[in-house]
């Protein structure tokens, strides 16, 4: 990443946060702050540590600030956020979650969530094309919803979801199905033969006692095995799959191509 200065906050700086419980893990400031500079845009992204039930109050209060720009929202706000916004994005609607909310000029939030593409893109800076491929996904919340239905927007012939709420996995399967998105990919939650992509989309492995998102004897020999989890960079998950030359993409490969459709948002697209 550019190394820049520490950028001069004044009144005319433009505020935006990203709420999340825990907040520790986060590393999306910098990398949207680094942005900011490199664009010469006159705004700062910082975290912001928000229990549960203090959401809608602290969403209440960017109606009430001018300068705020919006907020980023994380585990595990994603799904509980969407209801708390006055407008949301198609993205958002097809999703069930939020992950970045624009404060309009009025005072409205609209929410919006751009995981599913930033993920499409890590995958495309990694070399990596969906179409064809046999998925597996671990988790269907408020990350695995839009990066499920992008996969399967994308090509992807077979997606499996993988939950401990099995009831919400098949909620999940079902609404992509409802929506119309992927008539040609096979959708289920039992497992079938190995996938050639799997995909953690839970906060499993940023804890060092938290156990493996999948079992390893599901995870064949030269698959590749994509993260969400950012910190740490290389999960235990992450580190297994190498050992046995999968092909890895850390969590952070998700955020990197964010920045660029965080700011179009901000400036109004999509509306």
């Amino acid at each position: 990443m550019k190394q820049f200065a520490p950028p001069q906050i004044t009144g005319r700086t433009r505020v935006m946060f990203i709420m999340g419980d825990p907040i520790g893990h986060v590393v999306g400031t910098a990398v949207l702050n680094a942005a900011w500079q490199e664009a010469g845009r006159d705004l700062v992204t910082v975290p912001l540590h928000v229990l549960a039930p203090d959401l809608p109050h602290m969403l209440d209060s960017l109606r009430k600030a001018p300068n705020v720009a919006g907020t980023g929202i994380t585990i595990p706000h994603k799904i509980a956020a969407l209801s708390l916004v006055d407008h949301v994005t198609e993205a958002a609607r097809l999703a069930g979650a939020v992950n970045f909310i624009r404060r309009n000029p009025d005072g409205s939030l609209t929410g919006h969530n751009i995981d599913g593409a930033g993920f499409l893109a890590g995958l495309t800076d990694h070399g990596i094309d969906p179409v064809g491929r046999s998925v597996q996904i671990a988790g269907a919340g408020g990350v695995a919803r839009p990066i499920a239905f992008a996969l399967a927007a994308a090509g992807a012939h077979r997606l499996t979801i993988r939950n401990r709420d099995k009831t919400k996995a098949e909620a999940l399967l079902a609404d992509i199905r409802a929506s119309g998105v992927a008539p040609g990919c096979t959708l289920e939650t039992a497992l079938g033969a190995p996938a050639d992509l799997l995909v953690n989309a839970t906060s499993l492995g940023m804890k060092e006692t938290d156990p493996m998102p999948f079992d390893l004897a599901d995870i064949a020999t030269g698959a590749i095995v994509a993260e969400v989890v950012m910190t740490p960079a290389e999960t235990p998950l992450l580190a297994a799959a190498r050992a046995r030359g999968c092909t890895i993409v850390p969590g952070r490969a998700m955020m990197d191509p964010q920045a660029a459709l965080v700011a179009a948002f901000l400036d109004g697209t999509p509306a």
